[in-house]
């Protein structure tokens, strides 16, 4: 394989950025112990951490320290002191947002211990929402040979002190964005945990969803042919594939690929 020529390599950097923001208010001082709290159908109990409990209504412009992966084709832009997530994710070649853009950082009061904000793409373990998703996380950009580069992400997990590490990579050439997750259990107990990436997206008039042809849905069945009608979102499936536009719903415990045969369109 050639080595990459200046401009096919992909470029990584640091810059400061100003976004419009309502700041976190400062957590309770009292310990939140939340022990019967449900979060998400698992528990919401967060001591012997701090709980914020309101938010802010003032707006200010505040500086984030950002890192940047771009070649000729995306860039994306990550926030590691807003829990390491990918705020902006554009197509260069139209300039459209492929993951929905926040302008302005406004909490919401989503996250285990508080703070959380929509849009772009959050990092989750090991639960949902996950408990540092307001919080910094450590970086470093990693450069490869092939023209790679790659921006690790790190941070011991406040719940249980678990380490976690997620590295996007973004290839020269290529439009594809590439997340690889390492998880480490320092502790002597066994934990669980889950990971999940939660992608935003916009949703508008050409936007379609596309499923495997054997999936469930909100635990309802969906079979390989016929029709299948969801009662509580009214989404029409022909052949498990195709929800038609402007739609979206969640799919479990799915064993096929995400193939989409746009002879199935409806």
């Amino acid at each position: 394989m050639k080595d990459p020529s200046p401009t096919e390599q992909v470029r990584a950097w640091e810059e400061t950025v100003t976004i419009e923001t309502y700041p976190a208010p400062a957590p309770d001082r009292n310990p939140m112990f939340l022990d019967k709290r449900v979060y998400q159908g698992s528990s919401g109990k967060v001591y012997p951490n701090p709980f914020t409990d309101h938010i802010s209504d003032t707006k200010i412009d505040k500086r984030y320290q950002a890192i940047f992966l771009e070649n000729d084709l995306v860039r994306i832009m990550v926030l590691p002191e807003i829990g390491g997530r990918i705020h902006i994710g554009e197509d260069k070649t139209n300039n459209y947002n492929f993951f929905y853009r926040q302008n302005v950082i406004k909490p919401a009061l989503v996250g285990l211990l508080g703070p959380w904000i929509s849009g772009g793409v959050e990092f989750n373990w090991p639960q949902h929402h996950r408990p540092s998703t307001f919080m910094p996380v450590d970086h470093q950009i990693e450069k490869h040979e092939d023209g790679r580069c790659t921006v690790w992400l790190s941070e011991h997990e406040p719940m249980n002190r678990m380490k976690g590490m997620v590295g996007i990579t973004l290839h020269p050439g290529k439009s594809i964005i590439e997340a690889k997750a390492q998880l480490y259990n320092r502790t002597p107990f066994v934990q669980t945990f889950l990971w999940w990436a939660n992608v935003a997206v916009q949703v508008h008039e050409e936007y379609q969803a596309f499923f495997p042809s054997r999936c469930r849905l909100r635990r309802r069945p969906c079979q390989a042919c016929g029709v299948f009608l969801s009662h509580s979102a009214k989404l029409l499936l022909r052949r498990g594939l195709h929800t038609g536009r402007g739609h979206n719903l969640v799919q479990e415990h799915s064993r096929t690929d995400f193939l989409h045969d746009p002879r199935l369109e409806i």
